[in-house]
């Protein structure tokens, strides 16, 4: 049994690195910070706050119940007695009251929570395209990064090559010592890029853990799926259409607007008379009388005379309010516009740059090679060896960049798209 057990515990200790290790997939990492990230949740809490705003607003519908009761006990003059006589009354009763008519009141209170709701709506659906626009932004850096780890470190093992040649010249007396020191600058120059590049990675793995919405990611590798490389839309006025058709913050402004119009028709109804029904029943007792049931029925109209300007006031707040959410849906319209051309353009750019960067690339390696060709064989110089290195590092180093700026150029078009 005690066997048993041992190897059942070292099979789960050889078992959770494994399971530490599993990768770490885009899709995974979208539904972690939909689920985790704090602007999402407060985006919903806010929403749930505009829904309890309009059952507020909605309240004046319905009939109001309280249950009211009063005591009072003291010396009173009677004048049914002509005297002063100590007196204790009692009641207890139901009062119902119910809004019959108030000309608009509840029903711009209620459209203006309606639309609040609906802007407080869109403006989730917005935080979750920002949030998921950021995490595939810094999940691409990482991408890229890495990369640049790679390729420092290819270029750190070519210049210890260098280095140990030059050695080797020295020693045989073929070359000067010059060209030994030369090459060690060179090669802690290099190692010096790669600590740098290593920590841009480990600043990069941070950011995606922030943009997930957690503290950290632990050692998980990312994986990067395999995409075909879509086609560049051509029709830009499309595009900005499209834009304008999807995107949250403008039918969250639409939504604005629709309860500014609301607020407005509420204020208004100000200068108009309410009208309401109450009702009651209950009991009453006094010292003086014999006990018994009473009740009430009646209608209330009110009619407004003079509010201070409170009303004029609240009519001219609606009706600023309105232009405002106007002037923000024109200024949200340009920037659209410029969100998606920009993106495009920056797609187009880096899909060219990046082409030109993978020959480049090519003929940089193998502009290396021959220089550390010639170099071992006593032809080349150094300056021509680490002019040679330099050059394929930056070639490699650009390369990679163009690579991920077109995959970020792409979730900045479906951020301006409104897509998630």
């Amino acid at each position: 049994m005690k066997k048993t057990l041992l190897a059942l515990l070292l099979a789960l200790l050889y078992a959770a690195p494994a399971m530490a290790a599993e990768p770490l997939t885009l899709a995974e990492a979208l539904a972690t910070a939909k689920k985790n990230h704090p602007q999402i949740e407060e985006a919903a809490a806010s929403l749930s706050a505009s829904d309890a705003r309009l059952g507020q607003a909605m309240a004046n519908y319905w009939p109001q119940i309280n249950l009211a009761a009063d005591w009072t006990k003291g010396d009173t003059y009677l004048t049914t007695l002509g005297a002063i006589r100590e007196t204790e009354i009692s009641s207890t009763a139901v009062v119902v009251r119910q809004n019959i008519y108030d000309f608009g009141r509840t029903a711009g209170a209620t459209a203006a929570a309606r639309g609040v709701k609906a802007a407080a709506a869109e403006g989730l659906a917005a935080s979750r395209q920002d949030v998921a626009f950021r995490l595939k932004t810094a999940w691409y850096l990482l991408f890229a990064a890495e990369q640049q780890v790679e390729a420092s470190r290819k270029t750190v093992a070519a210049r210890e090559v260098l280095a140990r040649q030059a050695t080797e010249f020295f020693k045989h007396g073929t070359r000067a010592k010059v060209e030994t020191a030369r090459a060690d600058a060179t090669l802690f120059a290099g190692k010096s890029l790669l600590i740098r590049a290593e920590n841009n990675r480990d600043l990069a793995r941070l950011e995606l853990a922030n943009a997930m919405g957690v503290m950290r990611l632990d050692d998980r590798p990312l994986l990067e799926a395999e995409t075909a490389a879509s086609p560049v839309p051509e029709n830009l006025a499309a595009l900005r259409d499209e834009a304008l058709n999807t995107r949250s913050e403008m039918k969250r402004l639409a939504a604005l607007r629709d309860a500014g119009a609301g607020s407005l028709k509420s204020a208004k109804s100000g200068y108009l008379p309410s009208l309401s029904g109450t009702a009651s029943y209950g009991e009453a007792a006094q010292s003086m009388l014999p006990e018994g049931k009473v009740w009430a029925l009646g209608v209330n109209l009110s009619l407004p005379v003079f509010s201070g300007f409170a009303t004029q006031n609240q009519v001219r707040e609606a009706d600023a309010q309105i232009q405002g959410v106007e002037a923000q849906q024109k200024t949200l319209r340009m920037q659209i516009g410029k969100e998606v051309e920009s993106a495009w353009l920056g797609i187009k750019e880096s899909r060219t740059r990046f082409e030109q960067n993978i020959k480049e690339t090519a003929a940089a390696q193998e502009s290396q090679r021959l220089a550390m060709e010639r170099y071992r064989e006593g032809l080349g110089t150094m300056v021509e060896a680490i002019d040679a290195q330099a050059q394929a590092l930056n070639a490699e180093t650009a390369r990679i960049q163009a690579g991920y700026d077109e995959k970020i150029a792409l979730a900045r078009l479906d951020r301006a798209l409104g897509k998630e």
